[in-house]
């Protein structure tokens, strides 16, 4: 059986405050399932903003802007097949929901990830110097600081970066994905994912 015939493609969309770990986990999840032997492909909202959104600023209109391109490419991945993992912080419910709607009018699975972490232990880590700068009033348009960050009501899942470990989180992920059968189990039984597992560690 092919990569392609063996899985059918799906969305697993992680949200979160910038620094909470979307990227990090997005990269442990990827290594994952393609050890597998799934075609995966990782948007990350930084990087679609620097090709694909290059000159939006961060309005409620730019920031949904590049959500509805990121959910875009997302949809035409994922219905051909690829796990689309969506690393965004994606801040507003309502484009968030617009994504998962135009998606699943695809016969497409869209799982929605909650990576939660306290502002404060943001604000501690503070990975790329942001919190600082915009406590400070040096920048503007910092989400959960200046801009809203509206949290997901009714999320698939919600791991929480401040209190899991990165490889908790993804395990946690994972068994969704395998409880629901939006991937296969036997996946993951294969000598060739062993060996990448181990390598990871």
């Amino acid at each position: 059986m092919s990569r392609a015939q063996h899985n059918k493609g799906l969305v697993i969309w992680l949200t979160g405050l910038s620094g909470a770990g979307k990227t990090t986990l997005a990269r442990s999840l990827s290594g994952q399932l393609t050890a597998a032997g799934l075609l995966v492909e990782t948007l990350d909202g930084d990087e679609v903003r620097e090709n694909l959104s290059r000159g939006l600023g961060f309005s409620q209109e730019d920031r949904n802007t590049n959500i509805n391109r990121i959910g875009f490419v997302a949809r035409l991945l994922a219905r051909n097949g690829i796990v689309v993992l969506g690393a965004a912080i994606s801040p507003y419910r309502q484009s968030r929901d617009d994504v998962r709607r135009r998606i699943e009018a695809d016969d497409v699975r869209f799982i929605e990830v909650f990576v939660r972490c306290p502002l404060e232990t943001l604000v501690e880590r503070d990975v790329k110097g942001l919190y600082a700068k915009a406590l400070a009033g040096e920048i503007e348009h910092l989400t959960g600081v200046s801009d809203p960050y509206e949290e997901p009501l009714e999320p698939d899942i919600t791991v929480d970066s401040s209190l899991e470990s990165i490889e908790e989180s993804a395990a946690k992920i994972l068994s969704y994905l395998l409880d629901i059968n939006a991937v296969h189990e036997e996946a993951f039984q294969t000598e060739v994912y062993a060996e990448s597992s181990r390598a990871q560690l």
